[in-house]
């Protein structure tokens, strides 16, 4: 399952993103979504966990502060790919 993590705080790498969610299950793999240009943190990530899991921190994270900031935590949504040939 794949998870979105919303209103990051900018202290928050890969690692501590893991580390928060590792506190409820397992996790296959957690990513804080970085600027191109400058590498600084957009406020975003995604974890994925198993289905279980991944529900169990949806219920757990979402609105939990970290350094002040209340965590937006809900399964991530699949959005369609802009462009391409017509």
């Amino acid at each position: 399952m794949k998870i979105y993590v919303g209103n990051l705080p900018w202290s928050v790498d890969n690692e501590a993103l893991e580390a928060l969610f590792a506190n409820v299950g397992p996790v296959d793999s957690a990513q804080v979504v970085t600027d191109r240009d400058s590498g600084r943190s957009r406020g975003f990530g995604f974890v994925e966990m198993s289905g279980g899991d991944g529900n169990k921190a949806i219920a757990e994270l979402n609105g939990q502060e970290v350094d002040g900031r209340a965590l937006r935590v809900n399964e991530a949504q699949s959005k369609p790919r802009q462009g391409g040939r017509f």
